[in-house]
């Protein structure tokens, strides 16, 4: 039995304030392919970390930069 791989995916954004947050947390909340994800606000970097199995590091900056928002994918 092949067991389903989770991938966490970093990135570096510019959401550095709650209201911000705010904007983020329904759009990647209601991405079924998004299992879990956190933003570390307190980092230079904001870094955002999402856990899935199929959403790409393409989609996700897609869909932030769609929001308003700076991100790139880190190492």
């Amino acid at each position: 039995m092949e067991e389903n791989r989770k991938n966490i995916l970093v990135f570096a954004t510019d959401i550095k304030t709650k209201m911000e947050k705010k904007q983020i947390t329904t759009p990647l909340n209601d991405l079924a392919a998004i299992e879990e994800w956190n933003i570390d606000q307190k980092d230079v970097d904001c870094v955002l970390r999402i856990v899935s199995q199929s959403i790409t590091a393409e989609e996700v900056i897609k869909l932030i930069n769609e929001l308003g928002f700076n991100c790139a994918e880190l190492p």
